[in-house]
């Protein structure tokens, strides 16, 4: 599993998203016992490409499999939402991430939040941007950015 991880990685740092599912199947077939690491690689690839629908199905695989996810995971999952304005899906898995006890980081508050910018969900970003001071994440000059980018996307709509 180890090896394949490691393949995968790279596929995800070189762009080649369809050659780590590739490689993500060939666990499957060759019933290697898939882990956090391998799960999280093939989703990275995924998000780098912006394919957040085949993130989603790694992602939801890996509950099938009884693998948990983790913050890299999810993080991995819901940036793939954000990059093609899934807002809604990115807050469901930020939800969901929360209710499972797994702690967000910078990069998942991030995710969320550009989210939101990007759908003009501003009273959302602010609340993300609350949580997150009370998480004791801190936050970014781009994290809190997206959210006053996102407040004024509704002052333009008016």
């Amino acid at each position: 599993a180890i090896t394949f991880a490691a393949a995968i990685s790279a596929c995800e740092k070189c762009g080649e998203w369809e050659n780590a599912l590739h490689l993500f199947r060939a666990i499957v077939e060759k019933q290697v016992e898939s882990n956090v690491i391998t799960f999280s690689a093939a989703i990275s690839a995924c998000e780098k490409a912006g394919r957040w629908e085949k993130a989603m199905q790694l992602y939801a695989h890996m509950a099938v499999s009884k693998v948990e996810s983790n913050t890299i995971t999810l993080s991995a999952v819901i940036s793939a939402c954000e990059k093609v304005a899934q807002w809604e899906k990115a807050l469901q898995l930020f939800t969901l991430m929360a209710r499972s006890k797994v702690d967000a980081n910078r990069i998942t508050f991030g995710a969320a939040i550009s989210a939101c910018e990007k759908a003009g969900e501003w009273t959302t970003a602010l609340e993300l941007v609350r949580v997150m001071s009370l998480s004791r994440v801190g936050s970014d000059t781009v994290i809190l950015s997206a959210a006053i980018s996102a407040c004024g996307k509704v002052q333009s709509q008016q």
